[in-house]
């Protein structure tokens, strides 16, 4: 792992971040579960919009609906679902920072993450830029080629999420608390 992303774990380590998270997880009766129900909740909202949305450019999901139509609809969820995770997710996160800044998995998800939300914010600014601007005959490839990219991303977020708690079983005890 690169220094950088384990300097971030320790950092936390220790701090009023992980005292925090530790608390309200051990303390909160009933906390951990509802929190990672909230996590996969969004998961399955992020998933499922930008999933759909993606298949709608290539062409293979709700023809009956233009993309713009779609975009304005389904965006604000996406971004609201993300938030969502972002804040549950930081319960783990901060409860466990070794766990995860350790965890050369954890940093792929991120940089899958990073890829598709940065492909999500381009698609949509240029979509508030000009009513249709993806409909237009010349930008269905850029959109096309987007959707592919976007969607590769996303299925690797979620094959990375997963795999974070494999590997750290196939390299135990490397990580510890």
């Amino acid at each position: 792992m690169p220094e950088f992303f384990t300097g971030i774990g320790q950092l936390i380590s220790g701090s009023f971040l992980q005292s925090g998270a530790l608390w309200t997880l051990t303390n909160i009766p009933g906390f951990p579960p509802i929190i990672q129900t909230v996590h996969i909740l969004g998961i399955a909202v992020v998933m499922g919009t930008g999933v759909l949305l993606n298949l709608r450019i290539l062409g293979l999901a709700v023809p009956s609906q233009n993309i713009t139509e779609m975009t304005d609809r389904m965006v604000p969820y996406l971004y609201i679902a993300l938030i969502s995770n972002l804040v549950s997710g930081s319960f783990f996160v901060f409860g466990r920072p070794t766990r995860y800044f350790n965890n050369p998995v954890f940093a792929w998800k991120m940089l899958f993450l990073l890829g598709a939300i940065t492909l999500t914010i381009y698609f949509f600014t240029k979509h508030r830029s000009k009513v249709g601007y993806w409909e237009q005959e010349n930008k269905k490839w850029i959109a096309r080629s987007i959707a592919i990219l976007s969607l590769g991303f996303w299925i690797m977020v979620s094959l990375a999420g997963r795999w974070i708690a494999y590997l750290e079983h196939l390299q135990y005890p490397m990580w510890s608390i």
